[in-house]
């Protein structure tokens, strides 16, 4: 059975936010303090964009640039793709997978309900969507 994400896997989530202001230290103390690899940049709980550790290696470190003169809003992923919570596992790795990226918001009415990462699946959804990549390969 295919799990739906805003209960099972979403539940308690503490999601961590920033305003386009914060800084990119404010960011990477976050996320390490957290254990987590992304940060929401939001106005009143609305999804302005995302961040994330490779955003921090592309666009900061390896760009040169200093962690506490640099704003969120100058190198987050603006309007990031989102889900809603009515996606079921398979549906949002398949979002993950051809969008290639590891981070998917999940987004109803506007607000930003959580963030769901690659980590946060069972082993059953991985093997889904493999097997079904590789049926649509063979087709």
């Amino acid at each position: 059975m295919v799990r739906k994400l805003i209960p099972d896997i979403l539940s308690g989530q503490d999601i961590f936010q920033l305003t386009a202001d914060a800084t990119v230290r404010d960011a990477a103390q976050g996320m390490a303090a957290r254990d987590v690899n992304s940060v929401a940049v939001t106005n009143d709980g609305r999804l302005l964009g995302i961040f994330t550790g490779t955003d921090l290696i592309k666009k900061v470190v390896a760009a040169g640039l200093d962690p506490d003169l640099t704003l969120m809003r100058d190198v987050m992923t603006p309007d990031p793709e989102t889900a809603s919570p009515g996606f079921n596992a398979i549906e949002a790795l398949h979002r993950m997978q051809d969008g290639r990226f590891r981070h998917l918001p999940i987004v109803e009415d506007g607000r930003l309900l959580g963030i769901l990462s690659r980590r946060d699946f069972l082993g059953y959804e991985i093997e889904e969507l493999e097997h079904q990549e590789h049926l649509w390969e063979r087709i």
